[in-house]
């Protein structure tokens, strides 16, 4: 197996930036997990603090992510890419995400890298998660039809109410890497196809061993809350700086689209 296809630990910085209406950014640390998914049960039971479907410091849980948990990640994303249209190459998929810390998890994107045997370039699917309880994926394409081949560049429409800042009318683009010495993610935010925010992962690579592990939440004992929580403390200051806010479509009334006539007058 490609060494670069080994479970690691991805540690680095998150970067946020909005140009208008209001400037705003912040940058924070982090560290998520590259996992193979066909070996997840084993890969967990590396250290006495990670678990497979139960409760420990840091967990993997089939529920975490999307579809029917009674279905293994490889039988779900080869039914969501049919749906697509696509066919799930038959090699190692890679998940990029964080895992449950402490009985939490919330994943605002994880990355799947689907290879194929004969190797090559993956196949990417970006897992978008709300904190209103809503998941999306898109299917990124692959390397040949839409990238420059140092990294996977695709564009899309907004499908899913993320933020309360953003209106739904936008497109996303991503620029993704592969899983290498050095990981970056970065989506940009298009009104009317100009950029007014964007967000970057840049990750450097660590071995899965015990130690590792253990070193990496010793520096983040509660990875998922500390996401959470920085989501809501921004947001907080967004309001403040009186950034509009925008409702979630499903909580617009139904208008009537016609007029109603007036009256007769007597």
């Amino acid at each position: 197996m490609n060494v670069l296809h080994e479970p690691a630990l991805y540690t680095g910085k998150l970067r946020h930036r909005r140009f208008r209406p209001t400037p705003h950014q912040f940058t924070y640390s982090l560290f998520m997990v590259l996992l193979d998914i066909d070996a997840i049960p084993q890969t967990m039971a590396r250290s006495r603090f990670s678990s497979y479907n139960r409760f420990n410091w840091a967990s993997f849980h089939e529920a975490d992510h999307f579809g029917d948990p009674a279905q293994s990640l490889r039988q779900r994303l080869t039914h969501d890419a049919a749906q697509q249209g696509i066919r799930l190459p038959d090699g190692p998929i890679l998940l990029l995400t964080h895992l449950r810390y402490l009985g939490y998890c919330f994943n605002p994107i994880s990355f799947f890298f689907c290879y194929e045997k004969a190797g090559g370039k993956p196949i990417v699917m970006a897992e978008v998660n709300s904190t209103f309880g809503e998941s999306r994926n898109y299917w990124l394409g692959d390397w040949n039809a839409f990238g420059d081949g140092e990294s996977l560049r695709f564009r899309c429409p907004k499908t899913m109410h993320v933020s309360p800042f953003m209106a739904m009318n936008l497109d996303y683009e991503f620029v993704v890497t592969e899983p290498a010495e050095r990981l970056i993610a970065h989506m940009n935010t298009l009104d009317n196809g100009q950029g007014f925010f964007d967000a970057t992962l840049t990750l450097d690579r660590r071995p899965w061993t015990a130690g590792t592990l253990t070193s990496a939440l010793l520096r983040h004992p509660a990875m998922t809350a500390k996401v959470i929580a920085a989501i809501h403390w921004e947001a907080l200051r967004l309001w403040a700086k009186r950034v509009p806010v925008f409702t979630h479509p499903d909580r617009i009334p139904d208008r009537d689209p016609l007029p109603k006539e007036a009256p007769h007058s007597k």
